[in-house]
Parts: structure tokens; sequence; C-alpha cells
């Protein structure tokens, strides 16, 4: 299938209809309910640190293992924060998200067009494909 028919079929979507179903409402929910506490707790502590840099120079300076300073592990935290964050979003995106998306797109079309795409030849492909394309190959 060509650029340009994908992108014609993708305006036969009811994106409205999509949007008001009530699996993409659970969707929107659930999502927002996670990554808005990750991101205000995300800021809150990158603030704090940078507050702590500023104003507590005393205490960021002591230090903890020769020449590793309480700032170098708040800063570090930092790294660890941000990949404690991804790796949950990820799971949680797995587990939760992910089936929510499908079900909102099954029921919209059907268990059998789920993300099909099509290959440079014109076949579908992918894990959820619908049937091949019958069509020669160039």
């Amino acid at each position: 299938m060509e650029a340009s028919t994908q992108r014609e079929a993708g305006r036969d979507v009811d994106w409205d209809e999509i949007e008001r179903s009530p699996e993409f409402q659970e969707l929107v929910k659930r999502r927002k309910a996670f990554v808005l506490p990750g991101t205000i707790f995300f800021l809150a502590w990158y603030m704090s640190f940078i507050l702590l840099t500023a104003y507590a120079e005393d205490f960021m300076s002591r230090r903890v293992y020769e020449g590793l300073t309480v700032g170098y592990c708040l800063a570090l935290t930092q790294f660890v924060m941000v990949l404690v964050l991804g790796l949950w979003y990820l799971r949680k995106s797995d587990h939760e998200f992910d089936p929510l998306a499908a079900k909102a797109i099954e029921k919209y079309e059907g268990p059998h067009q789920r993300f099909a795409t099509a290959d440079d030849h014109g076949d579908e492909v992918g894990s959820r494909a619908a049937t091949p394309s019958t069509e020669p190959r160039p």
C-alpha cells in the first residue's frame, strides 16, 4: 500500500468518535493519573536540588566519601530517578495503557484490521495485521 493510500485511508477514521468512546476516556484518565503525579514529583525533586545547590552550599559541599560530596550524590539521584520513572512508565504502558488503547481501536475498527501496515511490496505486515495482500510483487 502506498503512503498516499494510507493517508487517504486515515481520513476515513472518525477521531471524534474514538475520543468520545469510554475505552479511550479510560485510557486518558489512567494515563493522566500516572503522568501528572510523576511529572510533579520529578519537577519537585529537580527544583529542590537546584535550590539546595543555590542556597545550601555548606550542606551540598559536605564530604560523604573522599572526594564525593552530598551535591554529587544528589546530582546522581537525578539520573536514577529518570531511569526509574522511565522504566516504570514502560511497564505501566505495556500492562495497562497499551491494552486499553487496543480495546479502543478494536471497538472502532474490529479485531482484524488493528495495526496493519504495508511493507515496500504492498503486503500488510505486523503482529496484528490482516490477511496478506494478494497483489503480485513488482
